[in-house]
């Protein structure tokens, strides 16, 4: 079986960043992915609003160098969680939990530049350039 989804997006807000109670990060992102089409020759769009959560020092990199407006390339796998509300309300949550991410050219977080990072790390500790901050 394959779970995996591939977006490209822009940030619609700041990334929320946490830490559990071991001090793991965790950071999450709403991610806005537009379609565009032309009907009867008339421009039509469509945004879906992705959740996207990063686990980890994928979650530490996101914090640091992600922030509203970024383009960002995100892979990863479909999760549903389920929990309970202020009421006892059973609700679910459907989120893409990420193991890859790609700050794009001309996001205002990327400086520019197209920056990689992954959750499965090289040996040299990142999984990316040595030369590049994270």
């Amino acid at each position: 079986m394959l779970n995996q989804c591939n977006f490209i997006g822009r940030v619609g807000q700041d990334p929320e960043v946490r830490y559990t109670q071991d001090g793991s990060a965790v950071a999450n992102i709403s991610l806005a992915c537009t379609e565009t089409w032309k009907k009867d020759g008339q421009k039509q769009e469509r945004t879906e609003w992705v959740r996207v959560t990063f686990f980890g020092k994928l979650a530490e990199i996101v914090g640091q160098y992600v922030q509203k407006g970024s383009l960002l390339y995100v892979s990863g796998k479909l999760t549903t969680r389920k929990y309970q509300d202020r009421d006892g309300n059973d609700r679910y949550s459907t989120e893409i939990r990420a193991s890859e991410m790609k700050i794009l050219g001309g996001g205002s977080g990327a400086g520019g530049q197209e920056k990689a990072a992954s959750s499965q790390n090289t040996a040299t500790g990142y999984g990316f350039d040595d030369d590049m901050p994270f």
